[in-house]
């Protein structure tokens, strides 16, 4: 069922005039009840002329509050506009790329993948508490340590132990033996509950975690779990650069996702992404938000409706096919740096499906990490590597200028070497 689709400029600018004709209007309605969400107009001027053919810009003067989870029973009717047009974007993301059901998902547009990661682990300890009477203390999270540190902060606001499992240094991939050791141990010491996060594109080296891994030990122990996949910065490059992808809703093992919209997307900050399968995220609501209309199962509450019409926006007016093009060209601009660093035998790591490439730091001298903003894997002299984001603004040209440099360098380092 494909539902994400090109629409024109005109299409896009009705489409977002329609569902702000459905929202409230503090401008003109009577409505007494609600705080006035719209931004204030003796600051920011709402009759600006430029903001006719700007309907993205007129949804933030408008800015519609998305408090609630519009997937699942009722939300607040004076935002109804903006709310259904938050659906279609996870229709779209749920369905037409992460092939979930129609219908079978749960979700919201969080402020950010970090909270996006915090509301799953927060789901799943409440799902272990609340339909096995787990105790916390029996209950472990379980990643990788590339994984993201919103994972670790995590457990450190649910109170919860955090396993992390050690990768190999050039392939970035969990070391089974290293994961079949720790889960021995946990259970040992009274771990009967596990929530899983796989890593769909690592922050630091776009590394793709095998979900399987995890499930293949944690089955032959006979353990309950419960799997997550952070794809903040992978969700929208690796299903499309890698057709064959079976990290999605297709795989039943598989309860949630999360993706970040302002990485690849470029969408505002923060906007991220959280879906899961039916029947979970009831375990967050908060029985005490009784003057919201609807359930609040979300962990941030009151949040920019705003950020869900950026969203629907970018998608829109790409529509799948020219999203795919742009991910080709980004791969290209990737498969070319690295044909160079290859020639060049430097040692690096990128997932062939991505488009971050990780040099081993030993290469790099610090002239040219100030002078590209290359990112380090640590901020201090212990650091092994350095990032480099293929995106729209990084040229072959700016790629190309700086293999020059790297080459420059390289060859004076070798020319003054000390003779041995």
């Amino acid at each position: 069922m494909i539902t994400w689709k090109k629409l024109t400029q005109k299409e896009r600018q009705e489409r977002i005039e329609k569902a702000l004709e459905e929202n409230v209007n503090f401008a003109h309605d009577a409505s007494l009840g609600y705080p006035a969400s719209k931004l204030d107009n003796k600051v920011f001027n709402s009759d600006a002329p430029f903001l006719k053919d700007a309907p993205t810009l007129q949804t933030y003067v408008a800015n519609p509050n998305h408090i609630g989870c519009h997937t699942i029973g009722s939300s607040e009717k004076a935002f109804s506009g903006t709310q259904e047009m938050e659906r279609e974007v996870l229709k779209v993301l749920a369905v037409d790329v992460f092939k979930a059901e129609p219908d079978s998902y749960d979700g919201y547009i969080a402020p950010g993948g970090t909270e996006a990661n915090i509301q799953a682990i927060w789901m799943y300890r409440n799902y272990f508490m609340n339909q096995h009477e787990a105790k916390p203390d029996e209950i472990a999270i379980i990643a990788t340590e590339d994984t993201h540190y919103s994972i670790p902060k995590a457990a450190n606001l649910l109170m919860l132990e955090r396993l992390s499992v050690p990768v190999h240094f050039e392939s970035r991939e969990l070391d089974k033996t290293a994961l079949e050791t720790i889960i021995t141990s946990a259970k040992a010491n009274g771990k009967k509950y596990f929530i899983v996060v796989s890593n769909m594109g690592t922050t630091m080296f776009g590394a793709i975690d095998n979900p399987d891994d995890y499930i293949e030990v944690l089955e032959k122990h006979q353990l309950a779990y419960r799997l997550h996949i952070d794809a903040a910065y992978g969700g929208f490059v690796y299903p499309f650069s890698n057709k064959d992808s079976v990290i999605n809703f297709e795989n039943p093992k598989i309860s949630s996702i999360t993706i970040d919209a302002h990485k690849m997307l470029q969408a505002p900050y923060g906007t991220g992404v959280f879906i899961c399968r039916k029947g979970l995220i009831e375990n967050v609501l908060t029985k005490e938000a009784e003057y919201v209309e609807g359930m609040d199962l979300t962990l941030c509450g009151s949040r920019s409706g705003s950020n869900a019409v950026a969203v629907w926006m970018i998608l829109f007016t790409y529509g799948p096919f020219g999203w795919c093009e742009k991910i080709r060209v980004l791969q290209m601009r990737t498969d070319w740096l690295c044909e160079q660093l290859d020639a060049m035998n430097i040692k690096y790591f990128r997932d062939p499906n991505m488009n971050i490439v990780t040099i081993q730091a030993k290469y790099i001298p610090q002239v040219l990490e100030a002078k590209y903003d290359l990112v380090p894997q640590k901020h201090d002299e212990t650091n092994e590597w350095y990032k480099i984001v293929i995106m729209d603004h990084v040229e072959v040209d700016h790629l190309s200028t700086f293999i020059a440099d790297l080459k420059s360098t390289l060859h004076v380092e070798k020319r003054t070497a000390p003779k041995v």
